[in-house]
């Protein structure tokens, strides 16, 4: 018998809200996302052929409506109370024992779950359709929130099976999973808008949005724990465990981690199994809930004014407190990088007291807008560092003014610089700079360096410790006598890095230039700044535009060394390496010319038998070439070597110039263009 339109809309309703509850609340799809997308077609069109057969539990009714003004007032059947609240196990023995003295011939079981960190909601169904939500208010009076929730995607907008008659609340929490809040807030980052400061704030307004298109954007998921009002009492099972199974029947998603569990010693296990567990949820949570399994034993306690007897939220120690910003420090890293501490009141947070709080770079002080004075939020997840969420604004002090860098460094009052189009600020004072002597040691003794062989991190870091070595010059200074303070020195070992030192001293300009760690001058950029220049008084009295003529040298590039050189520290010492023996061997200056590469764009590709592909990559570049890893229209080049692939047959479609190895090699018949 051919179907009515009613009887096919009907089977579409119900096809498509068992596929929803399948993926939105066990995670489990039954189709692939063509299928689905087929059935609400098929829908869309049978409804848009009969639009008086439209219903409110229609999938396509999710979101509907336009934009309110405010929300109204919605009154509960039944008052929404809250839990009271245990900190210790010493909080959860007494509630035990009051339960147990009420029930001394029982021995109490309780269905226990995750106490979720978002926005309690009461959802009324009527007849199996949801005809209203509201949130909990005052616990007797809530704002109609409807239209928003009906966006939450496993928010059953029609009851599954077993669909009860008359009126039925279910109460649950709305919340925001963890993945969904930082996405949010990327995309709060790249609108230039307010981020939120954790998942339940972001819940919360999410949920009341004043229209409702801004809400089915968010992500939000519905947990159900709880019933209210229920008109047909035969309904509710036994057991508070039978209501979470009865909840699964109608399409509510719960907490998968709620169990049974009977015992005090149970309820205190399954918390702290709970809190190992907390940061590898999916959700944010702040405690567990445990409920005397019992209906009948939930109705022989009773309530208090404020509280149920037959419950209580054990809460976790707070990942997040409010304290007071009292001064922010900059520190300066090993590669000088300056990084803004906050100090702050001490304060405990997840159980460990805090004093201080990362803010990453000036950037992010700026855009949290954080400032000295301010009473701000602190958030710690387990052993992440903690850190400044937001500022409660409205406790700002008005004295309070922004956050500005310094332009000194506080450890060796060097120029402070910031990076272009980076939100780092640096440290010029390189080879000076305590807070960077490690780091700077141990580049100037490399290989590629100075090529001290022996002078590792570790002895390093002793002769840093033991006062012998301060800063680079300091290493021509070092003796016999000295080396053998250091612990596990024996006299071979002295003599043969002394050897090692007095052999350093005989380099070239481009190894030197390298040594100095200057910022972005890799090898490449220092062999091209050795051969232009010629003398390292050349190279140190370079203005920008005169370092732009280089090749491989960009503004960057072009603004560290001005800078770098500029430092009066980093002169004295580049000064007294050169009075204790360090030297070079003058460079023949090659007259500028132009090459068959010079500012064109090469790819190479394949394998070179002469050359390994950085070095070849070194040459290009050392001839002004910009080297590409990608064939594309643009591409002047493409250098082919053993076993070329895909490239090089994108190039041969471009019909691009296409050289091998022996063309390369041409452009290598002067010693300068091979990269020792």
């Amino acid at each position: 018998m051919k179907k009515t339109p009613e009887q096919l809309l009907s089977a579409l309703y119900q096809r498509i809200a068992s596929l929803d509850y399948a993926y939105y609340v066990e995670d489990q799809p039954q189709v692939s996302d063509a299928e689905y997308d087929a059935l609400m077609l098929t829908l869309r069109q049978l409804e848009a052929a009969y639009p008086q057969l439209i219903s409110t539990a229609s999938p396509t009714q999710r979101v509907s409506g336009v934009a309110q003004n405010k929300f109204t007032p919605l009154t509960h059947r039944l008052g929404m109370y809250s839990l009271d609240n245990a900190f210790s196990d010493e909080d959860v023995y007494q509630f035990w024992q009051r339960i147990v003295n009420v029930l001394p011939q029982a021995v109490p079981a309780f269905c226990v779950e995750p106490k979720l960190d978002g926005l309690a909601i009461n959802l009324t169904y009527e007849d199996g359709l949801l005809i209203h939500a509201a949130t909990r208010g005052d616990g007797e009076v809530g704002e109609d929130v409807t239209l928003n929730v009906r966006t939450i995607r496993n928010v059953p907008l029609r009851l599954l099976a077993d669909a009860p008659k008359g009126i039925v609340e279910i109460r649950g929490e709305v919340v925001m999973p963890k993945q969904a809040f930082e996405a949010l807030n990327r995309k709060q980052l790249s609108m230039n808008q307010k981020t939120f400061a954790n998942p339940r704030n972001a819940a919360a307004g999410s949920l009341r949005q004043l229209d409702p298109q801004v809400t089915a954007q968010r992500n939000l998921q519905f947990f159900g724990y709880a019933l209210g009002y229920v008109e047909d009492v035969a309904l509710l099972p036994p057991s508070q465990w039978g209501l979470l199974a009865l909840l699964r029947r109608w399409g509510i998603r719960v907490a998968q981690e709620a169990t049974y569990v009977d015992g005090i010693d149970n309820l205190l296990a399954y918390y702290h199994k709970i809190e190992q567990q907390r940061n590898a949820l999916a959700y944010d949570i702040d405690g567990v809930v445990y409920k005397l399994d019992d209906l009948s034993h939930q109705r022989q306690l009773g309530m208090t004014a404020k509280f149920p007897r037959w419950a209580i939220a054990h809460k976790f120690p707070a990942q997040e407190v409010w304290t007071k910003l009292e001064a922010i420090d900059v520190q300066v890293g090993r590669t000088g990088a300056l990084t803004p501490v906050a100090r702050l009141k001490p304060v405990s947070v997840g159980g460990v007291v805090v004093s201080n709080a990362t803010l990453h770079n000036a950037d992010e002080i700026a855009r949290k807008d954080i400032r000295v004075g301010d009473t701000v939020i602190i958030r710690r997840a387990g052993d992440v560092i903690p850190e400044i969420v937001a500022v409660v604004s409205h406790l700002r002090p008005e004295e309070a003014v922004p956050f500005v860098m310094p332009l000194r460094c506080p450890v060796c009052d060097s120029e402070v610089i910031q990076e272009v189009d980076k939100s780092v600020h640096r440290c010029s004072g390189g080879l000076y700079c305590p807070a960077q002597k490690q780091r700077a040691l141990e580049h100037f003794v490399s290989r590629k360096a100075m090529d001290i062989q022996g002078l590792g991190g570790k002895v390093i870091e002793q002769l840093i410790s033991q006062g012998l070595v301060q800063h680079a010059d300091d290493i021509y200074a070092l003796t016999e006598m000295k080396l053998l303070s250091l612990p596990r020195m024996a006299e071979k070992s002295a003599n043969n890095l002394l050897t090692a030192i007095h052999n350093s001293k005989r380099t070239t300009l481009s190894r030197f230039i390298f040594a100095l760690g200057i910022p972005e001058v890799g090898e490449v950029t220092a062999a091209a700044l050795a051969q232009y220049f010629g003398t390292l008084d050349a190279l140190m009295q370079a203005t920008e535009a005169v370092l732009l003529e280089v090749n491989d040298v960009g503004p960057v590039v072009a603004m560290h060394v001005v800078h770098f050189f500029a430092q009066a520290h980093n002169q004295a010492v580049i000064q007294k390496l050169i009075e204790r023996g360090v030297h070079w061997p003058d460079v023949e200056k090659h007259a500028v010319v132009a090459t068959p590469v010079q500012g064109k764009t090469v790819v190479l590709t394949g394998s070179l038998t002469s050359f390994s592909r950085d070095e070849a990559k070194a040459i290009l570049q050392r001839l002004g070439a910009k080297v590409s890893s990608s064939v594309s229209a643009k591409t002047d080049i493409v250098i082919a070597g053993e076993a070329a692939g895909s490239k090089l047959q994108k190039a041969e479609a471009l019909g691009l110039v296409v050289w091998d190895e022996a063309q390369f090699m041409q452009l290598c018949v002067d010693p300068y263009d091979v990269v020792n």
